[in-house]
């Protein structure tokens, strides 16, 4: 009876599930377990929101404008780039027509030591003692020592080449290593160029076809886009810089005199190029980014400028915006990054940015950072 007592207190043996009741368990238990990791993953890194189509256009436009940053610092570097790489060139010429007369000098000296070899093997003394004709022996010691002249002269000018050729390989040895930290500095602004306007065009996909659309009008009106302003070239006059309208305006302002000839074929020159496609680099004839527009510009006057807004400001007399003339340089944004050639009437003709093609545009959507007046 005790026994029997005993055995009914006894927990059951618990039988492990098998087939369909396993199959079940497992199931529920992996759920569980994906729910608790959701939960507590979510709480220590909950996902970013998704950009708004606002917030990606100042994106995409703070990336062209620091794109056109680099590429102005890309055309600095190359400019440099291009100076070093004439004075390495420039040395090696020069180290080359060194060893030319180096060479001669040595076959002069070594033709001469060969004669004096032949002609030496008696002590002077000796050979006058012996000479049937006194006078004659001492004319030819006359210029024996004449020659002997002409070699220590020959000497010390080959000693002078060797000197100067090790000077020049120094300076050829100074502008190499130049030269690799201007092409390290060129490449390391082109990375940064192609890598903005890939981050741009990326941003830009997110956008809808509208938002896109949409963005692309407020940057052609912020850059001076429009029916308005891209214009007949054909109405450009050689004298005159024409001012264009504003966007979404059809009634052009009226022409301002050029404040000379080599001011007014610099603009028409501008004129000309209205159409042409933004290329980061380009100065010509057909794309060009700012700087190269500009310089492109005052090249077809005549003028040499140099190649970076930061230069190009230096270049003439600094004007205030109230003094402006057509053919005057304007430049924008507190790094002197992007550069307008003014032509009357409050409006410039400028290269804007990659797929905005040169262009006329009020220089008032922009912020001012100051004028040069060139001629």
């Amino acid at each position: 009876m005790a026994a029997h007592r005993k055995s009914a207190h006894r927990k059951p043996k618990q039988r492990p599930f098998t087939g369909p009741a396993a199959r079940t368990a497992a199931t529920l238990a992996l759920a569980g377990a994906a729910t608790a990791t959701s939960a507590t993953g979510a709480g220590a890194a909950p996902a970013e929101p998704t950009p708004t189509a606002a917030q990606v256009r100042a994106k995409v436009d703070r990336l062209y404008h620091d794109a056109e940053v680099a590429t102005e610092r890309y055309n600095g570097a190359k400019e440099k780039e291009a100076a070093a790489t004439k004075a390495v060139d420039t040395l090696a010429d020069e180290a080359a027509r060194r060893t030319d007369r180096l060479n001669t000098a040595r076959h002069a000296l070594g033709s001469m030591a060969t004669a004096q070899y032949r002609t030496g093997a008696l002590d002077p003394a000796v050979q006058l003692a012996l000479s049937s004709d006194p006078d004659s022996y001492l004319e030819r010691a006359a210029h024996l020592d004449r020659a002997g002249d002409r070699q220590a002269s020959l000497l010390s000018g080959i000693r002078r080449q060797l000197s100067g050729i090790a000077r020049v390989k120094a300076r050829a040895d100074q502008e190499t290593e130049a030269l690799a930290a201007r092409r390290a500095e060129l490449n390391k602004h082109r990375t940064a160029i192609r890598t903005k306007l890939a981050d741009a065009r990326g941003l830009l996909a997110t956008l809808t076809a509208a938002e896109r659309a949409a963005y692309e009008r407020v940057a052609d009106a912020a850059h001076g886009g429009g029916p308005a302003t891209s214009a007949d070239r054909s109405t450009a006059h050689p004298d005159r810089a024409v001012a264009g309208a504003h966007a979404g305006r059809s009634a052009p302002r009226a022409s301002v005199a050029a404040p000379n000839s080599r001011a007014a074929r610099a603009v028409s020159f501008a004129h000309g190029a209205i159409g042409k496609p933004y290329v980061w680099g380009a100065t010509g004839p057909n794309a060009f980014d700012c700087s190269g527009l500009t310089q492109a510009a005052w090249k077809a006057a005549g003028v040499s400028l140099p190649r970076t807004t930061y230069t190009q400001i230096n270049a003439g007399q600094r004007v205030s915006r109230s003094e402006l003339a057509p053919g005057d340089l304007v430049f924008f944004y507190s790094g002197i990054s992007h550069v307008g050639l003014y032509i009357g009437g409050g409006q410039m003709i400028h290269a804007p940015r990659p797929g905005a093609p040169v262009r006329i545009a009020p220089i008032d959507h922009m912020p001012f950072a100051g004028a040069a007046r060139v001629a």
